[in-house]
């Protein structure tokens, strides 16, 4: 706003001593102070309010108007609580310099005329952010090309002094401006955005974290009208440093005006997915139907610009099967893990397709994942770079998701070796779709499996009827726990640092800290309750999956 128009508001009790021809300055800001070099808290387009305290002598005047003329503020407004009249050698000083002076009523506060100003200062600065979000919004509908988010980022930064970050669905930051945020705490952000989206309530959450008020404001693209269980997890959201409880309906439609064209660009996102996409199902559809190996691979060569861009030599291939399951189903839960695989394999600087081409059908998704190496054996040099593990992907949707299925939802995933022909991606598909029922049978609300995991007992567990499963444990474990139970022993302990020593009557007894005789005493109470003898392998065997399935 400019000098003119808070010289003709008669509520805030100003009269112009000099400086009439510099009104049209524009003010940005109030700023009050009695110290003698204020320069130091100086931008520059400030009305400054003094009570004059600093003035002890004439020449003081000269010093005080001459720094503020250099910091470049608008105005100077003096208080007439105090004073008869303004001192002489101020109104010359201001004159000498051009700027601007004004005496303020008595009647009138201070904060009268830094909450008018900062009403003003904000609306107008609002109102101009409205327009240029408006103009971004309407290029970018338009067609692919625009800066993107960071250009609003900017702008909420540069005329409204709001830091803002873009983040995903499990934290990873989109755009933000210019300095990263931590991890952790987008991770954090992540997981409050999704436990207040679970609720219904609209938007913007609020969150304290590090001392800090965060608020959050959902962004909500194409899929708007799908199932709200999987826009829970898969939407990105806007979280301001700021709290916006107190913020004016004008404040909070303009940041919900910013959240409409971070949505284009979401959308534009997703649509630059749609040849990987493609791609992935044609290449799914041949393995999964056993279509020739000579096929798959022509499908994998014309693949490999898009998912491998740049990628010399031979390159290996992992698949990756994960489920979003819910009571009830329904038709959103293959597209919500295709989403959130596209989100965690697609890396850090993931834009448009990324390194990764994600399939969805009978409510999976499934991942096929480009790794760059030459044509040896995996784990011989030369294999693949960096494969992905189970405990990898599990660290990268752990956290945040949690918090978004709740207690009744549940994501499941099954990882692959790495393969490095077309006839090999069948049995990677089985592997990886074997794994994911595996981590299928584990508790937790996410939780991963991977291939090798398949070589063992525990691919056999899941397929176990859950009948069998109580009937065997009970025959076995019920008498152990009872007496347990009612001596207050612990022969469950023991069978298991048994197991665990591989019958060592040494070590186990190290390990429990007991004599070897007190042992081996536990040992037969246990095989006396049980009608086992431990020395049999076949009898340690069941013990030992007992054990497991319980």
């Amino acid at each position: 706003m400019r000098l003119r128009a808070l010289l003709d508001t008669g509520t805030l009790g100003l009269r112009l001593l000099g400086g009439e021809a510099e009104l049209d300055r524009t003010v940005r800001g109030v700023m009050t102070t009695d110290l003698r070099d204020p320069s130091r808290y100086l931008s520059g387009g400030e009305l400054v309010l003094t009570g004059l305290t600093w003035r002890h002598t004439p020449a003081d005047s000269e010093a005080f108007v001459r720094l503020l003329a250099a910091a470049g503020v608008a105005a100077l407004a003096v208080g007439e609580a105090e004073l008869r009249a303004v001192p002489d050698d101020l109104v010359e000083a201001c004159a000498r310099h051009r700027l601007p002076l004004f005496a303020v009523d008595e009647r009138v506060a201070f904060a009268t005329i830094t909450e008018y100003v900062a009403r003003q200062v904000s609306g107008e600065r609002a109102g101009d952010l409205a327009a240029v979000v408006e103009r971004h919004r309407r290029l970018m509908s338009s067609g692919p090309a625009g800066g993107g988010p960071d250009a609003v980022l900017d702008l909420l930064g540069s005329d409204l002094d709001l830091r803002a970050w873009v983040l995903s669905a499990t934290g990873r930051e989109i755009a933000g401006p210019g300095r990263p945020l931590p991890p952790q705490l987008g991770a954090e952000l992540a997981g409050a955005q999704q436990a207040a989206a679970r609720t219904g309530r609209r938007g913007p959450y609020r969150i304290a974290v590090q001392g800090r008020t965060y608020s959050l404001f959902p962004v909500s693209g194409a899929a708007a009208g799908t199932d709200p269980r999987a826009r829970v997890l898969t939407d990105w959201f806007l979280a301001v440093e700021a709290d916006a409880g107190d913020w004016p309906d004008e404040r909070l439609d303009l940041l919900r005006g910013v959240t409409q064209l971070i949505a284009v660009e979401r959308d534009r996102r997703d649509a630059a997915r749609a040849v990987a996409r493609r791609l992935a199902g044609e290449i799914f559809d041949l393995v999964a139907g056993g279509g020739a190996p000579a096929e798959t691979g022509a499908r994998l060569r014309a693949a490999a610009p898009v998912l491998a861009p740049g990628a010399e030599g031979a390159t290996y291939w992992q698949i990756v099967v994960a489920a979003v399951d819910w009571p009830g189903g329904g038709p959103a839960a293959g597209p919500a893990a295709q989403a959130l695989l596209e989100e965690v394999l697609a890396g850090p600087a993931a834009d448009g397709p990324g390194r990764v081409a994600v399939a969805h059908a009978e409510g999976q998704a499934m991942a096929l994942l480009p790794l760059a190496g030459a044509a040896h054996a995996p784990g011989e040099p030369g294999g693949p770079h960096d494969p992905l593990t189970a405990d990898s992907l599990h660290a990268l949707l752990r956290g945040p998701l949690a918090r978004g299925l709740g207690d009744e939802g549940r994501l499941t995933a099954g990882v692959s070796a790495a393969v490095s022909s077309p006839e090999g991606l069948r049995g990677a598909l089985e592997e990886a779709r074997h794994a994911r029922r595996v981590a299928a049978a584990r508790p937790g609300t996410v939780s991963v499996a991977g291939h090798e995991e398949l070589a063992s007992h525990v691919l056999l567990l899941p397929f176990v009827p859950d009948d069998v499963r109580r009937a065997f444990t009970a025959r076995l474990l019920d008498p152990l726990r009872a007496y347990d139970r009612r001596h207050r022993s612990d022969l469950i302990t023991t069978l298991e640092a048994f197991l665990d020593c591989d019958g060592s009557w040494t070590r186990c007894a190290t390990r429990l800290h007991l004599h070897v005789n007190t042992l081996r005493y536990r040992i037969t109470r246990i095989e006396q309750l049980t009608g086992r003898d431990l020395s049999r392998l076949e009898d340690k065997l069941d013990f030992f999956l007992a054990l497991r399935m319980s």
